[in-house]
Formats: C-alpha cells, sequence, structure tokens
C-alpha cells in the first residue's frame, strides 16, 4: 500500500471558517472588553446550559484549573478515590490541592473506574470519588452514587471526553456534585484551550465563580484565596460559533467510526467499542484494543507500522497515571494492584478521528492494518 501523502495525525483541531470569526473580533475590538465576564463570556455560559441542559456552568481558561477549582469549592481534602486510565490532569487536580489519590482499577468493557471495586479502598480519609467519563462512555452512574450516598463522600465527574454525551436523554455534564468539562483544542467543542464546571444550584455557581476569580466579591472585598482561571473573551466568542458546528462534527465523526467499525471488524485480535444503548455518543475518540495472542504482534508494533504509512495513531492512556514517578510509591499504584488497566494500558490505541478526516481514511487505515497481521 502506499503511505498517505499528508500526515494523518491522531486529531486535528475544528475550527469555523475564519470570515465569520472576524465579525466577533472586530465587535471585541470595538468594545475592548477582553475579559472579566464579558459579553461573549455571559452568552456562551447561557448557551451552553441550553445545548446542554443544565442549570448552571461556569466559564474557565481550561479544563484542569476548572478541575482544580471543582475541588477547592466542594472543600475535597484526604483521600480521593480515581482512575488511573486518563489524563494526567485528573491526578494533577488532586496533587495541587494537596490531595492523596488513592487509585482503583478499571472495568474491561468501558475502561472507566470500576465501581465493584471502590469500596474496599474506603478508608476514614476519603472524601471523595473522581471517576473520568474515557472516551465519552458513561461510568456506572447509579453504583457510583450508591456508594457515595453510603460513605457520605462527594462525587465529581471529569467529563473532558463527554460533551454533547447524553444518557436516556440526560446530558452525562448533569451527573454528581460537580463534573467538569474541558474545551481543548483537541475536544469536539473547542474554544482554543477552555473548560467548565457544571453544577445544581446558584449558591454553588457564585462560589465558583469567586474562586475563579482572585476570590472577588465585588470590588473592595475579596472572600477567600481565589485563582485567575477566567475564560476570555476571544474564548468565548469562538465557543459561540463552535456551536453551530458541534452538531455538523458529531455526525462526521458518526459517519467515520461506521466506517472505521465496518473495515476492522473480523480482523483476529482486534477490539472495539460498539455503540451503548440508550446513550447518545460524540464520537470523539476511535480507540482499538490489540490483543497480541490473536493478532500476532503487538500494539507498539501496530504504533510503529502505522508511522511507516504516515499514520500517527496515540497509545492513549499509556503509560497509566499510577506508573509516573509522582505517583508510583503510592499502595494504590504498586505492580499488580491494577491489573485490568495495566493490560489496557499495553493494548490500547486510539486511532485518528476528527471531522475533517478524509472520508476514505478507516477503510485505508484498516487496511494497513489488516495486511500487518496477515504478514506474521
Amino acid at each position: 500500500m502506499e503511505k498517505f501523502k499528508q500526515p494523518i495525525y491522531v486529531t486535528e483541531s475544528f475550527l469555523p471558517p475564519l470570515e465569520e470569526f472576524q465579525g466577533y473580533l472586530a465587535d471585541i475590538w470595538r468594545s475592548k472588553w477582553l475579559t472579566n465576564n464579558g459579553n461573549y463570556h455571559q452568552r456562551l455560559e447561557r448557551a451552553l446550559c441550553d445545548y446542554l441542559g443544565v442549570k448552571y456552568i461556569s466559564l474557565f481558561s481550561n479544563g484542569t484549573l476548572a478541575l482544580v477549582t471543582a475541588l477547592q469549592v466542594l472543600r475535597i481534602a484526604g483521600e480521593v478515590i480515581t482512575t488511573p486510565f486518563s489524563f494526567v490532569a485528573t491526578t494533577h487536580a488532586l496533587w495541587w490541592n494537596k490531595i492523596k489519590p488513592v487509585f482503583v482499577d478499571i472495568e474491561p468493557r468501558t475502561f472507566n473506574l470500576d465501581a465493584a471495586k471502590i469500596e474496599a479502598a474506603i478508608t476514614p480519609q476519603t472524601t471523595a470519588i473522581l471517576p473520568v467519563h474515557v472516551y465519552g462512555n458513561p461510568c456506572d452512574l447509579e453504583g457510583l452514587q450508591k456508594i457515595a450516598d453510603t460513605y457520605g463522600l462527594k462525587l465529581i465527574y471529569d467529563a473532558a471526553h463527554a460533551f454533547g454525551v447524553k444518557i436516556r436523554g440526560t446530558a452525562l455534564a448533569g451527573f454528581g456534585d460537580l463534573a467538569v468539562l474541558s474545551f481543548h483544542a483537541t475536544k469536539i467543542f473547542n474554544t482554543f484551550e477552555g473548560g467548565a464546571i457544571v453544577c445544581h444550584d446558584a449558591k454553588t455557581k457564585k462560589r465558583i465563580d469567586f474562586l475563579k476569580n482572585f476570590g472577588f466579591a465585588d470590588e473592595t472585598t475579596v472572600v477567600e484565596p481565589g485563582i485567575n482561571a477566567k475564560m476570555n473573551e476571544f474564548q468565548a466568542a469562538l465557543g459561540l460559533l463552535q456551536l453551530q458546528y458541534v452538531g455538523t462534527s458529531i455526525e462526521r465523526n458518526r459517519a467515520l467510526t461506521r466506517s472505521y467499525r465496518a473495515a476492522l471488524g473480523g480482523i483476529p485480535g482486534i477490539r472495539f467499542f460498539e455503540d451503548i444503548p440508550e446513550v447518545e455518543h460524540n464520537y470523539s475518540y476511535f480507540p482499538i484494543v490489540i490483543e497480541t495472542e490473536n493478532y500476532g504482534k503487538s500494539r507498539d508494533e501496530v504504533y510503529d507500522h502505522l508511522k511507516k504509512y504516515n499514520v500517527f495513531s496515540r497509545r492513549y492512556f499509556y503509560p497509566l497515571i499510577s506508573q509516573f514517578p509522582s505517583y508510583r510509591g503510592l499502595e494504590s499504584a504498586k505492580e499488580g494492584m491494577l491489573p485490568v488497566a495495566e493490560t489496557i494500558a499495553r493494548q490500547i490505541l486510539c486511532l485518528p478521528m476528527y471531522p475533517n478526516l478524509p472520508a476514505d481514511a478507516p477503510q485505508k487505515i484498516a487496511d494497513i492494518v489488516r495486511r500487518f497481521q496477515e504478514r506474521r
């Protein structure tokens, strides 16, 4: 097979037509209101509440600061149970709040935090659970809420992958005490950088807004030590424009996902996700699991082989967070403590997925994977 003429990366940021954004920029230039809860910031908060079907949302300059702040909002301390199979920001947010992460293994079906294994990890110091909707697949919402209620724990969802995902008609961002979204450039909905906290009442939103703006309640009153995590007007304006296109982006990704599934089906040792009943997916990622024993080659061999054809996939998530130097000294991070996560981390490979991916790319990439398997 011939390699792709242009590099095919695991993702590519979606941007609307520049000429459409220029009107927003001109308006910002005229107003000279660049940040601090400007017009576009306010409009985007309202628009996102409507789009997601949530009551309150607070915008942030990025998802990591949103997560750091969410832990502050609920006054989380001590120990928090979380997943090792995520982007490092999930656990880094705990570290920045001087909270001890306690890793629990993941489910083999969804790769999300395994609710059945959480109770064994709860100690008198446990104050919260921080799960991740990995690849936008819903966590065990009922199981996690039951544990949180039983033990009096807070439940904060890292919903960075789950923008627009719904289960039985309700947005995943509406579950838990708080949910944190990311609008990073690689996400299905992006504001260059950006993020948000979703909450359920006006009092909590007010505290979030205090904390992200240095703790200011008014011109002369600082109610507590806050940080500067506000979203600026350029990001917010882009977000308003992006909302007009996100539905189309999801539909394009859905079509690409169907193409991948059809093309990869039947290859020994290759597994991938199917749609989950009652879930409206956003199709932001296309991860495959490569089982060396059945496929005949390792995940890393496939990863390197694809590069020869100008295809740059990603081992997402590898290594596990628990395997990084900052965390591997923890009791819950010791080798053998997280067998499912350790196995999936060795097998996972995310293939290119983004709205402007050429329509024939999934078939070509699948052909590369299939022919490489046949060469064993």
